[in-house]
Formats: C-alpha cells, sequence, structure tokens
C-alpha cells in the first residue's frame, strides 16, 4: 500500500498533466497520484491514464459531467483512503503549487501535525504573475474568513494540503458540501473544529502557464456565504 498519494482534480488539464505527472512520479519514486476527472473535453483522463500504464503509481477516477472541485477532491481522497495512504495531499494540476515544496510538508505531517497547509501568506504575498484584482480579493477574503470564524489560518483559501490518513477519516466527506475555494475553508474548518493541529509552510505560488484559471463569480460569492453557514452548523454541533 502506498504511503504518499497525491490528489489532483482535473478539468481540460491535458498540457499540464503530461507534464506534472511526470515530475512527480520522478521526484518521489514512493509517491502514488490520483487524478479525479470530470469528463474533460481534452481528454485528460485518458493523458493520465496512459502515463500510467507506462510508468504506473497514477489512479484515475474518471466522474460524470463537471461539478467542480469540492466533489472532485471529495472523491480522490476516499481514493487515496481505499488504497491505504497513511498522508494525502492535495494539489492543483497547473503547476501553481511547488512540487519541490512535498516533503516539508509529509515531514511535518510525520512528525505531529494533522494537517500542513502551504501558505501563500505567512511570510508576507509570495504570489508570482497574479493580476493585483485578483490578489487583492484573494487576501482581503482570507482576512474576511479569519475575522467571522476565528480560524487561526492565514491563507484559508489555499488548495495545497497535507493530510494525516487520521485527520480526513474524522471528517465526514459526505456532509462537506461546498466547492470552490469554499471547500478549502470548510476543510480546513472542520479540521480546527475538530481540534486538529494544523501548521502552515510558506510555499511560492505561481499562476497557471497553461490553461485557464476555474475561478468565477459564482465560486466567489459561495466563499463569501459558506463562513456564515459553517459558523451556524458549529453553534448548532453540527460540525
Amino acid at each position: 500500500m502506498p504511503e504518499k498519494i497525491v490528489v489532483i482534480p482535473t478539468y481540460n488539464e491535458r498540457g499540464n498533466i503530461e507534464r506534472l505527472l511526470p515530475q512527480l512520479l520522478d521526484f518521489d519514486p514512493e509517491l502514488e497520484v490520483v487524478v479525479v476527472d470530470d469528463q474533460s473535453p481534452d481528454d485528460t483522463a485518458s493523458a493520465a491514464e496512459e502515463i500510467g500504464r507506462q510508468r504506473g503509481r497514477v489512479h484515475v477516477v474518471r466522474r460524470g459531467p463537471k461539478q467542480g472541485i469540492g466533489p472532485a477532491y471529495r472523491a480522490g481522497f476516499k481514493r487515496a483512503l481505499e488504497l491505504g495512504a497513511e498522508y494525502i495531499v492535495q494539489m492543483d494540476a497547473d503547476f501553481s503549487h511547488p512540487i519541490a515544496s512535498l516533503p516539508d510538508l509529509f515531514e511535518n505531517a510525520k512528525r505531529e501535525y494533522d494537517v500542513v497547509l502551504g501558505s501563500r501568506y505567512l511570510d508576507g504575498i509570495t504570489v508570482v504573475r497574479w493580476p493585483i484584482e485578483r490578489l487583492l480579493i484573494s487576501y482581503f477574503g482570507n482576512y474576511y474568513v479569519r475575522k467571522l470564524t476565528g480560524l487561526p489560518v492565514r491563507d484559508t483559501t489555499g488548495g495545497f494540503k497535507c493530510w494525516r490518513r487520521s485527520a480526513l477519516a474524522a471528517i465526514d466527506l459526505d456532509q462537506v458540501r461546498s466547492n470552490g475555494y469554499s471547500f478549502q475553508i470548510e476543510m480546513t474548518y472542520r479540521a480546527w473544529c475538530k481540534g486538529m493541529r494544523i501548521l502552515e509552510v510558506p510555499i511560492i505560488f505561481m499562476d497557471r502557464e497553461v490553461g485557464t484559471s476555474k475561478m468565477s463569480k459564482k465560486i466567489g460569492l459561495e466563499a463569501l456565504w459558506i463562513v456564515w453557514e459553517l459558523k451556524l452548523r458549529r453553534a448548532l454541533g453540527r460540525l
């Protein structure tokens, strides 16, 4: 059974996944990857499966029509748990999350932390190539989440995390309903509410070079209201 698994959700990421998977497999010979694809029109899933046939250590989960990053991650986490992974990283397919930071995430999770989060806002702002408008929305959106929830995390919407198996198993994934950035907020908030040990480590976040961002106004608005829903659920003892 693999000790370490990286879960990568994809939609129209063939140009990235064909480069990313070989780099991940070469970087760590013990690492396995779960790619979760929502019927990408560019057939990302087939590209990932072909790399898996050639190299091994790649598992592809094919899902129905596009449902978003939240359901994709839930499916990927469940698959990683089924495979027996002890440490599970969630990672974007577009090279925005640095492969070189994986050892830092794994080592801290192995040492004592339940969730290790690669943070864009721990040591100032370490984001490269983002338009200023998007950067300001992200930065102040994180401030908004922290103030409303009390969550002691600088990068509440960060999507580069390493989970201990026990931490993911303690969260009822079927009860996690949010999507987009709000999925990242909800998962970290649920972990914090359960008293899990969370550590942020600084990363350099690079905007994608290939493909288009999945960010939309709908995803942004969901992140605004989900904070109030999470506060209410916690007050009612439903988290």
